[in-house]
């Protein structure tokens, strides 16, 4: 393990108590997630996050509050750093303006890297469908403190 990892992801949660999920396929591995990814050297966290939002989602947001950070070591899944991961409560300045899907994985056209998005009631939300150690955390998170109590 040489090197940190930092990430910085966005749960935008809409009025319907649904979340926006990032289905990616690069190079046939494929994972979901929520949207954000890596932070570059020099970039803050919600600067970064920003940028990733008008690159993955074409979407500027604005960001509500500190949701949670990564307390528990996570070796990332592509290469030897140690992932750092910063999840914020985020909204979009207008509306988005994505093609939603509702199956997982229906990716339009082809390609080495895919990405479509949905949006998921977070109390069905499955941690199962979740690909990443600290996403499935959050999951279970948002579920615990989003769901309707009966």
């Amino acid at each position: 393990m040489s090197y940190f990892n930092v990430r910085v992801y966005g749960l935008l949660i809409n009025q319907n108590n649904e979340v926006l999920v990032s289905d990616e396929e690069e190079y046939s591995f494929r994972f979901s997630k929520f949207p954000g990814g890596g932070l570059e050297l020099g970039e803050g966290l919600i600067d970064g996050l920003k940028r990733e939002f008008v690159e993955e989602c074409g979407a500027e947001i604005e960001v509500l509050s500190h949701f949670y950070t990564t307390d528990f070591f996570e070796k990332s899944s592509f290469n030897d750093s140690q992932v750092i991961s910063v999840y914020y409560i985020v909204r979009e300045k207008a509306p988005l303006q994505l093609a939603f899907k509702d199956t997982i994985y229906d990716f339009d056209g082809e390609g080495e890297i895919l990405q479509a998005f949905r949006w998921v009631k977070i109390e069905n939300l499955s941690i199962e469908d979740i690909t990443f150690k600290t996403d499935k955390t959050v999951g279970q998170l948002l579920k615990n403190q989003y769901s309707v109590k009966l």
